[in-house]
Parts: structure tokens; sequence; C-alpha cells
């Protein structure tokens, strides 16, 4: 227990600190009641009896410590609010603006893109983000043996009756088609889940946003139209769009939607691995076996759907690296997004 206590007390005079930020973790991490002295007294109480009033002095002595640079610390780094206290203060005064909540990027974002296809006559449906396998997989074409059904990529929550955590938000537009009829034009956005290893490309759990329009006589060309409205809408006139032949079970013929690199402006850089494009959706036209299993009649009825992933976007409008800042809930990442409107 001595090298645990000159150990900690090394920590508490090297701990480095350059904004409040980081005094505030000073304390949690030392003097807050599970901080790592609180333990030190904890573990006191398994000692040897003949050693516990030696230990224990120790143990007070590098409180004392610690509860010393703290003071010093904080009155170092004292913010001007904190500093104001102790002066007279004039309560008729407006309250500083910089103690107001904004709102999370993904929140902001997903407002944006929203919007943009509200524009064009979509309305938005909600579903449920615990699915049966026939709306998350079955109804989509998706076959038996299909890599998304293994427990390796879904999460199951009751795999006896195929209840499972949705991997995307299609289902909740097999669930809207199964009680509307043409011409439909929704959007569903929702948080997804899927077995992913995290990384600043990935998540186990992130935002998509899903999207079709069913009625006589759609076309391919109407869904080039639509995509390229919402990117032109999004990242501005100069952008541009252009479509790759790619492969999903709901849609025939399908495609992947790239668009010119918005950080870089098309030049290339290590977001679009220097190509000066970024795949963000992919989309097609719905497969006549979806419509059958939504009871809508392919011989009458033509449809797209498409669909994105919301962090994406959002990596691309505020050039973004990391997906992982965006549930990390720093406070000094998402005070920057205040200057956003």
């Amino acid at each position: 227990m001595h090298e645990q206590i000159e150990k900690l007390r090394a920590e508490i005079e090297a701990y480095p600190v350059s904004s409040p930020l980081d005094v505030a973790a000073f304390r949690s991490q030392f003097i807050a009641k599970k901080g790592a002295i609180a333990e030190l007294f904890h573990a006191l109480r398994c000692a040897p009896p003949a050693e516990k009033q030696a230990l224990g002095a120790l143990v007070n002595a590098l409180k004392d410590r610690a509860l010393q640079r703290y003071k010093s610390l904080a009155e170092q780094w004292q913010t001007p609010s904190a500093a104001r206290t102790s002066e007279k203060e004039d309560w008729t005064l407006p309250p500083p603006t910089d103690t107001l909540g904004g709102l999370h990027p993904l929140t902001r974002v997903k407002n944006k893109i929203v919007e943009a296809f509200v524009q064009l006559g979509f309305h938005s449906v909600e579903g449920p983000e615990i699915e049966d396998d026939w709306h998350n997989f079955g109804a989509l074409n998706f076959p038996p043996n299909h890599p998304a059904r293994d427990v390796l990529d879904t999460f199951f929550v009751d795999p006896k009756h195929n209840k499972l955590l949705r991997t995307h938000t299609s289902s909740v537009q097999i669930r809207a088609l199964g009680v509307q009829k043409p011409p439909i034009r929704i959007i569903s956005a929702g948080r997804v889940y899927r077995r992913e290893v995290v990384s600043a490309r990935a998540n186990y759990f992130f935002h998509q946003l899903d999207g079709c329009y069913i009625h006589r006589d759609v076309s391919f060309a109407e869904l080039k139209q639509t995509l390229l409205y919402f990117v032109k809408r999004l990242f501005g006139t100069q952008c541009a769009m252009r479509l790759r032949p790619s492969y999903f079970p709901f849609t025939e013929p399908s495609a992947e939607v790239d668009m010119s690199c918005h950080p870089c402006g098309g030049r290339g850089c290590n977001l679009c691995k220097y190509t000066g494009w970024v795949e963000i959706m992919g989309a097609g036209m719905i497969d006549p076996a979806v419509l059958q299993h939504c009871h809508i009649d392919p011989e009458v009825y033509t449809g797209f759907a498409f669909g994105l992933g919301i962090e994406r976007i959002a990596m691309l409008l505020y050039g973004i690296r990391d997906l992982r800042l965006f549930v990390e809930n720093d406070i000094r990442f998402l005070k920057q997004f205040a200057i956003y409107s």
C-alpha cells in the first residue's frame, strides 16, 4: 500500500492542468467521493492492524496535499463568472448568452435533412426500435442465409421470437406501406443498431434516415433529381453528385450515391481518400417483391427508396473526422455548434 500512496502522490503533483475543465477533472479523479483517495481509505480497512495508524496518517497527508493543490489550481484558473461572485452583482442585467443550451449537432443535421425532403412533399413517420424479423429482414427481401441475420451482425434481444434491435429505419417504411395506399411519399429517421467495432468511422449504434416514394410510373430519373436537389440543398449548388451501380436486397436497380467531397471541394483529402468523392447513401427502385409483401400491386405502382447515415452527413457538413465525438458528450466539442444556425 505504501507503493500505491507514493504513486498517487506523484500523479497528483504531475497532473497536467491547462484549463478550468482540467481543474474539475483533477477534483473528480482524486478528491471526489469515488476518487482515488477515497479508494485508498476503503483499502485501508483491509490493512494489518499494526500498520493502520501509520498508513492512515500517510493517506490523510496525501488528501491534505491534494486539497491544497486543488485550491491553488482553482484560484489560478478561476473563470470570470466565478471571479464575479465575490463582487456585488447587478441582477437587472440580462444573463450571459454562453450559459444557454443548444441543439446537438446530430439533431441540427437531422432537422436540415427532414426539412429538405419535407419541401419535396415527404412526410415523416416513426416506428419501434425493437423489431421482428419480418419487418426488418423478410419483407425487405433479405434471404434466410443473409449475413445480416447472423448474431455476429445484429443484436437479438429475444432470439426465440426473432426480436431484434432494428438495423435500419427501412423497417418503419414497411410498417407504413402496410397501412397506407399510394401515392406514398414518406421519410423515417431514427437510431439503428449493428454489431460494429467502434472506431473513428463506425459505431454499434448510429442514426439513419430512409425515404421512399410510390406512385404510378415512378422512374429512376425522378429518384436522381430528388437526390440531386437534396445534395445541393444541404451542401450548395457547386456540389456535384454521381451514381454507381450497386446491389441491395430491396431495390433493383440499385446505386451508391456519391457527392464531391465538401471539406476539400473535390480536390482530394484523407476523408475522401484523395478521390474527391464521398459515398453518402444507397438508393434504387423498389423491388416488386417488396411491394407485394406490403400488399401493393407492382403491376400498377412503382417506387424508389433511399437511405443515408445522419452522422456521415454531419461529418461532411462540419468537417468532423471522428464519429465517436458525437456520443462522448464532451462539452468542449458540443459548445462549438452554438455558432451554427
